[in-house]
Formats: C-alpha cells, sequence, structure tokens
C-alpha cells in the first residue's frame, strides 16, 4: 500500500494505492513520465494513443482545459436562472441520455437541488415527468448530436403538453447541443434558447461542458465552484511527474487489467457526491470496451456489498471518498480517491484516457454503440422479425435464443439457473438490464447484490435504455464473458410520441429486443424475462435472489 497528498492552490486531494505487482505499476508510472504524457495530452497531442486513433483524438481532446473555457458560460446560466425564476419557472427537466444526463444528475444531487432526469423511454416514467407541475417547468434538451431518438422524442411529448396547456414551448425550453446539428437547426427555427457545446469533446468527457453546467446551472447548483474545483487539481494533472494522480490511477487500471483485474469495483466512501459512479461508469466501460478488451466497471451499494467484500481475484476495489475501507481486495489491487467533485470528474477523465494508452485502446470512440441503435430502428421498421416466447410461466413471459437454453426449460427458475450456469467462474460477469420505471421499481435492483452472492461472481444493474449509452459498448465491444439478464414489462398505460409512428412503450420494447439480438448475434447469452405488471416484479425478484 502507498499513499500520497498533493496540496492544490485551492484545496486538497488524496489517493491511496494497493498493488499486487508494485514492479509493473512502478514501470507503467515511470513509462507515462517518460513519454511526456501529461504535458503532451494538455497539448492535446493526438498521437498518444497510436496512428490508428489519432484522427478521432484530433477531434475529442478539448476537455482536457474545460475548467477555464467553460468559464464564460456561467454568466449566461446565471442570467438565463434569474429570467426563469423570475416568470415563476422553479422546476427543471433535462431531457437527456448518456453524457447529457449522468453529470447533471450528480452534480445536482451533490450540491442538494431538485434536477427531474428524464433518461428513459418507459412512457409510465415519460408521463409522470410531463403530468408534475407543468405550469412552473422549464425543459433542457440535451443532445450532442442533435439526433438521439429518445432526446428527441421526449421534447416531442413536452412540445405538445406544453401546447395543450396554452403554454408557449419557446418560453420553456432550453437546447443544449453541438453547433450545426439537426436539432441546433429545428431548435434555432423554433425560438427556443440554444446553447452550442464544443465540438471537440466526447459526450462522456462533457460534464465541464454546456452539457454538464447548462442544466446543473440552472437547477441552482454552484457550477463556477465545480469548474474552481477541476482547475485547483489541474496542475498535479498536467506535470509530467511520477506524483501525477491522474497518471497513477491510470496506470493502476491499466496495470490491473494487464494481470487480469478486469473489473473495476467503484463504492462510495464517505463522499458528498454518492452518485459519482454512475457517471463514472459510462466514462470507464464506453472509453475502454472495445477490440475485445476493457474494464467493467461494477458498481456496488457499500463497502459492504458483495463484490466488494468480498470480492474476486478479477476485480480491482476503488472507493470515492475519504473513508478508507478496511477489506483487502483478493486480486491485491485497490485504491482509495478522495478530491472534490470538480476535481474528481478531470481526474477519473484523465485517468480513463491514461488507461486506455495502456490497455492499448482509443479511449475516444464508441463503435459498437450504433449497433444497438440500428436493431432497434430496424424492429421499429418491422424488420428483424418479432421475438418468439420460449415459454410463458406464471405471469412472466420467457424469452431467449434458442441455441443456448436447454430443451425442455418450463418455469423461471430453471431458465435463471441454465443463464447462471453459463457463467465462466474466473472471468465472467451477469449484466442485469432493467426497461423499466426506474423511479417507481427502483427496488428491483436489489437483485445485483442478491444475485453477487448466489454467483459469487461480479453483477452489474443497469436500466435501460439509458446504460445502452454507457456499459452497452462495453457489453458488445469488450472481453466476451458476460451473460445478459434483460427485465421488462408491461406499462400502466402507453404514451404516444407524437408525430412519429410509434409509441414510447413500442420504442422501449424494441431497444431491448434490439440490444438483445446483437448481444445474441455475437455469441452472448441473453435471456429476457417480460412480467405483466410492476406488481410481479417482487415475485421474480425472489426466484433471482434463490439461493443468494
Amino acid at each position: 500500500m502507498t499513499a500520497f497528498n498533493t496540496v492544490g492552490e485551492d484545496g486538497v486531494f488524496e489517493l491511496r494505492f494497493r498493488y499486487r505487482d508494485e514492479l509493473a505499476f512502478v514501470d507503467t508510472v515511470a513509462s507515462l513520465v517518460d513519454d511526456k504524457f501529461a504535458s503532451r495530452m494538455a497539448a492535446r497531442d493526438a498521437t498518444l494513443w497510436g496512428d490508428a486513433a489519432a484522427d478521432e483524438a484530433g477531434k475529442r481532446l478539448a476537455w482536457v482545459d474545460l475548467y477555464s473555457t467553460s468559464s464564460p458560460l456561467v454568466g449566461e446560466i446565471l442570467e438565463l436562472r434569474a429570467n426563469l425564476i423570475g416568470q415563476g419557472l422553479t422546476r427543471v427537466v433535462l431531457c437527456g441520455m448518456g453524457g447529457s444526463s449522468l453529470a447533471p444528475e450528480v452534480i445536482c444531487a451533490a450540491d442538494g437541488v431538485d434536477l427531474v432526469v428524464l433518461d428513459s423511454s418507459d412512457p409510465d416514467f415519460v408521463r409522470t415527468a410531463l403530468e408534475d407541475h407543468l405550469d412552473r417547468t422549464v425543459v433542457v434538451v440535451s443532445s450532442k448530436s442533435g439526433g438521439t431518438v429518445e432526446t428527441d422524442s421526449q421534447r416531442r411529448a413536452f412540445e405538445k403538453a406544453f401546447a395543450d396547456a396554452g403554454l408557449d414551448p419557446a418560453s420553456r425550453i432550453v437546447v443544449v447541443t453541438d453547433p450545426g446539428s439537426p436539432l441546433d437547426a429545428s431548435a434555432t427555427e423554433a425560438g427556443y434558447r440554444v446553447f452550442r457545446a464544443d465540438p471537440d469533446v466526447g459526450g462522456r468527457y462533457s460534464a465541464l461542458t454546456a452539457f454538464g453546467l447548462v442544466p446543473s446551472g440552472l437547477a441552482g447548483a454552484d457550477v463556477a465552484r465545480l469548474l474552481d474545483e477541476a482547475a485547483a487539481i489541474a496542475p498535479a494533472l498536467t506535470a509530467d511527474s511520477s506524483d501525477n494522480p491522474g497518471l497513477r490511477l491510470g496506470a493502476l487500471l491499466g496495470a490491473a487489467n494487464a494481470a487480469g483485474a478486469d473489473k473495476l469495483v467503484l463504492a462510495d466512501g464517505g463522499s458528498a457526491y454518492a452518485g459519482l459512479g454512475d457517471w463514472a461508469e459510462q466514462l470507464v466501460a464506453e472509453s475502454t470496451g472495445k477490440d475485445g478488451k476493457g474494464i467493467l466497471p461494477v458498481v456496488v451499494e457499500s463497502t459492504e456489498a458483495p463484490n466488494f467484500s468480498p470480492s474476486t481475484d478479477d476485480e480491482v476495489l476503488v472507493t470515492y471518498g475519504p473513508d478508507e475501507p478496511s477489506v483487502v481486495p483478493t486480486s491485491g489491487w485497490g485504491a482509495t480517491v478522495d478530491a472534490t467533485l470538480g476535481g474528481q470528474l478531470l481526474l477519473w477523465e484523465v485517468a480513463t484516457a491514461v488507461a486506455g494508452r495502456v490497455i492499448g485502446i482509443n479511449p475516444f470512440d464508441q463503435p459498437d454503440v450504433e449497433s444497438a441503435k440500428a436493431a432497434a430502428r430496424d424492429m421499429l421498421d418491422g424488420g428483424g422479425g418479432q421475438p418468439r416466447p420460449m415459454f410463458v410461466d406464471g405471469s412472466t413471459t420467457v424469452y431467449a435464443s434458442e441455441d443456448w437454453l436447454p430443451e425442455g426449460t418450463a418455469t423461471v427458475a430453471d431458465a435463471v439457473r441454465a443463464l447462471l450456469d453459463r457463467l465462466d467462474g474466473d472471468h465472467g460477469y451477469l449484466a442485469v438490464q432493467a426497461y423499466l420505471d426506474r423511479h417507481r421499481d427502483a427496488q428491483l435492483a436489489e437483485v445485483r447484490p442478491a444475485l453477487a452472492r448466489r454467483t459469487g461472481r461480479p453483477v452489474t444493474f443497469g436500466w435501460g435504455p439509458r446504460f445502452l449509452h454507457s456499459t452497452g459498448q462495453y457489453h458488445k465491444g469488450g472481453p466476451a464473458t458476460g451473460v445478459y439478464l434483460q427485465v421488462t414489462g408491461q406499462p400502466q398505460a402507453d404514451l404516444a410520441v407524437p408525430d412519429r409512428p410509434f409509441t414510447f412503450h413500442e420504442f422501449l420494447t424494441a431497444q431491448a429486443v434490439g440490444d438483445g439480438q446483437v448481444l445474441a448475434d455475437k455469441g452472448r447469452p441473453v435471456l429476457r424475462l417480460h412480467v405483466a405488471d410492476a406488481g410481479d416484479l417482487a415475485a421474480l425478484a425472489a426466484v433471482l435472489g434463490q439461493g443468494a
């Protein structure tokens, strides 16, 4: 175990490390220092990840100094917030997916301000956001590409709701997008307030751009302080020094990965920003999970939760916050990372880019994300065929690819058992994917620790479709060691997408089926359990946790 403290101009951060192979860790850090990786990245050197990655990296490195370049946004945000409050618009709803929603969610939670994050296609979830205090609602529509179907559908629903209530959408919708995107053009024509973000920043690195700052600032978070916190840690992150915390954390993840510890278990260690793990999950998984390589983040409930305690030999245990857990990682690899929220955001971005260099991948592309989107579009267009259920057990309909489910399987319990039997006991993981209302059905997340105890293996839990914009890349592009359990259900009532030939539930189902088909085509075992009613989820959870 080694520890070091670094004092920035406006604060302190601290990292502590555990490593099984000290020589590998020290040599990795030394190589990065010798290559002047930190200063070259700060200068936006696109060659750091190899010739094949240079073109993409050259268009994705503007995040390195956002703590400075984003400062002019603060005044604009505060002015708009004051104007909106003056109109009685005090409820902020964010329509966005992936990098457009995860950072604002953690920023606002850390500051204790309310932000409604609408990052779902579930009709019940969408309807709740539409019907709650519409008269005092301002909506931030956030999409880098300007063509995200989930976000476009949510925008259409709010436009109709405002119009039906006799409210002018132009006075209540704020748009964040890249300049020149389809959304930029349509929003400008509609008279919406448009914030144009830096196009040279990828979505998962955009926490300190307009995508992270505009919705957070409008909700009341102190975004100026957030930028100051990032600025305070920046000198340490740009130094070609063995004490550089970004180099050290990235080197730890890369060296552990080379040693076979390719799962990153994240737990809150008494921080003031408990949701940081969900944001880091996307950053790390989507950046590193490709070319059959990668780091799988596993966000756990606490340092007492299974996968952290006890852990497995392929896990790196990392806590964020001041508390150092007493548990010793089975793998020998671990870290405690304590910093301000702004410091954490920039530190993890640097460390992830460093880990990409060490592992040997391009951390700025996401080649497998589009495949699930294309499959969903194909389903909505009538292509691909409708999935055929294997059997029905009570109120649950079971779907699976026929080549792995044993013939004669007739119960949910047996189907789940068959899926878990496919788990590699040394390298495998289970991904639970719930295409449901993540607020109403939040208790279903309790199956994650139950299944981790049952299997003794790393288990992730993701809400669909939002995980498609994060860990979805790793599932398809990373190591072929996962098995996948989808849970879908019937909504209380469906909801039309205005001026589109599909409903929200049809779209959500297409996303689940489409992603499952892409996984199956790559040889990944997928089991989908479709419940007839939200009230059936408790019984299903009991079946999933059997033997835990």
